[in-house]
């Protein structure tokens, strides 16, 4: 995955909430486009929660991104 692949849902336009599926099979939700800064070299990614966790996230180690449906239509995922 690259940082301007993430770029492309961080700046979809309305926004839509995300899922960011890591190849150790954990999942890091995106709740909105302002909790997220990709690193000066793209290589990262840190992404807060609301409840002001942080997670710092490997690009290399991205294996999906998953949008979730608004008003039930299926959701659609990317393969990175």
């Amino acid at each position: 995955m690259t940082v301007e692949q993430i770029r492309r849902f961080l700046e979809a336009q309305p926004f839509r909430p995300f899922v960011i599926h890591l190849a150790d099979g954990r999942d890091v939700p995106v709740s909105h486009g302002e909790f997220v800064m990709p690193s000066p070299s793209g290589r990262t990614l840190s992404v807060y929660q609301p409840d002001d966790t942080l997670n710092v996230i490997d690009l290399l180690l991205v294996t999906d991104l998953e949008v979730k449906p608004t008003t039930g239509a299926p959701a659609r995922r990317r393969r990175g």
